[in-house]
């Protein structure tokens, strides 16, 4: 989950511990351009007081409204942006569509318990009953952040995403800064003195761990990135050898194709089976005929976000087999 929910997860559990009424409203739902995804939250105190988002602005003012008007005793599935005067009066943008559940919490609701498994670095399903309003938690979390029939809430919740990045260069610097721009918690391994003198990107946290060890360390989960980017085979192997065996959710390395069939034959010659080796994104990154260190942070990051989302894209990669013209940086 992103630094903005597990803010509202902590904000609406000292709200409630502290004996102020509270609605949780989560996005389970959207259409054309949302201004926020599916699982965004948003809790309202029973004092006017809110923390979070569900559509980043007019939304916002209508629930506080409505909540001011009656606040719900149970569960309520509601809906925004059915006509064209609801989409021009709250400002979605064109064809913008979102539902919501907004859920009174109380004792019963089980957030403390949700939100205290996600500080120990859990994922967590929690499951909430429209019509009764009764709450469980679920050993089987699902891949999407919300699953919702119209009965039946089921959220996800779980740590940061987390990008671990092989190499303080200056493509690594890049590629942090966009990955922190995403809610990313970024890890950097860099064993080489040189390259950890010259690191300069608040937020990132840099440690002198080989590589390997960072990945134990790390202990890298669906929600984890890893990203060889040294061109050093001595140090993003490493990395790679330990995390294809691991449920991260994108392992990658810079090098141009020739060089990345190289790396799957030298890997293969690890304790890594084929499926293991077939898991390696290499070249990393979209083929945007890249020349620039930031160009090619970009081309990584955006690969991983179009994943993230479920988007398949189909794209020609005409990357040269050697060192060629149209990604120097990845030969």
């Amino acid at each position: 989950m992103d630094s903005v929910n597990l803010e509202v997860l902590r904000q609406a559990v000292a709200w409630t511990a502290a004996g102020v009424p509270v609605t949780l409203a989560t996005v389970v739902r959207t259409w054309g351009s949302s201004p926020r995804p599916e699982g965004a939250l948003l809790a309202i105190a029973g004092d006017g007081r809110l923390v979070g988002s569900v559509s980043g602005g007019c939304i916002e003012d209508d629930l506080l409204d409505r909540l001011r008007a009656k606040r719900p005793c149970r569960p309520e599935h509601v809906t925004y942006g059915i006509t064209a005067e609801q989409t021009r009066r709250f400002g979605l943008p064109c064809g913008g569509k979102l539902e919501l559940v907004l859920e009174p919490l109380g004792p019963g609701s089980r957030l403390a318990e949700t939100l205290a498994g996600v500080e120990r670095g859990e994922m967590v399903a929690r499951r909430l009953d429209l019509a009764t309003g009764e709450v469980d938690l679920l050993a089987d979390v699902p891949d999407a952040a919300v699953v919702f029939d119209g009965h039946t809430l089921v959220s996800a919740f779980g740590p940061r995403w987390r990008m671990l990045i092989v190499g303080a260069g200056q493509l690594s610097r890049f590629l942090a800064e966009f990955a922190l721009a995403l809610d990313y918690q970024v890890t950097i391994s860099e064993p080489r003195e040189e390259y950890r003198d010259s690191w300069t990107v608040p937020g990132a946290t840099l440690t002198t761990e080989m590589p390997d060890d960072a990945v134990i360390a790390l202990r890298p989960d669906r929600r984890t990135v890893v990203i060889g980017a040294t061109h050093d085979p001595k140090l993003d192997d490493l990395a790679l050898i330990d995390a294809l065996k691991t449920d991260a959710f994108y392992v990658g390395a810079i090098g141009s194709r020739a060089n990345s069939e190289r790396r799957r034959e030298r890997l293969k010659l690890f304790d890594l089976t084929d499926g293991d080796v077939d898991r390696l994104h290499g070249p990393v990154g979209l083929p945007l005929g890249c020349r620039t260190p930031p160009e090619i942070a970009l081309a990584i990051v955006a690969d991983i976000t179009a994943r993230r989302n479920g988007v398949e894209l189909v794209v020609r990669d005409e990357r040269p087999v050697s060192v060629g013209e149209a990604c120097p940086a990845l030969a």
